[in-house]
């Protein structure tokens, strides 16, 4: 049976920095097979664009397996919020967020902040147990 190892990835729907990303996923899929795992398996939102879309990417351009997992929107306003949760739910050995800076003209909390969906899911995995390791913009 294959060890394989579990990375979730969170981030920014504005989040641009391939280079971080790849950089990131490269060093996680390098420490897993010094570990002597097989490799690695990205669980991701779904999204079409920012952090999800780019994890996407360089799963496919680095042929390694991926695990989406796309929000509903029979789940209404909170589908974010759920999707994350199941994200966390299916388990994993490390998660890696990618948190940009809130650019929602909605909110009203004091300007810089961290966005809420990326520092959400972080928590999330973090009140789980799952280790996770951030980046900023």
């Amino acid at each position: 049976m294959s060890d394989i190892r579990r990375v979730l990835v969170t981030g920014s729907s504005t989040w641009s920095d391939e280079r971080q990303i790849a950089d990131a996923l490269l060093e996680t899929r390098q420490d897993a097979r010094q570990d002597g795992a097989d490799g690695i398996l990205v669980i991701h939102g779904a999204r079409p664009h920012g952090a999800d879309a780019l994890a996407a990417d360089w799963c496919t351009a680095n042929d390694v397996p991926a695990e989406p997992h796309p929000a509903r929107e029979s789940d209404g306003k909170d589908a974010d919020y759920i999707r994350d949760q199941h994200m966390v739910n299916a388990g994993a050995d490390v998660c890696l967020a990618f948190i940009g800076p809130c650019t929602s003209g909605k909110c009203r909390r004091p300007k810089p902040h961290d966005a809420h969906d990326a520092h959400a899911g972080a928590e999330l995995a973090a009140k789980a147990g799952i280790p996770v390791r951030r980046w900023t913009t």
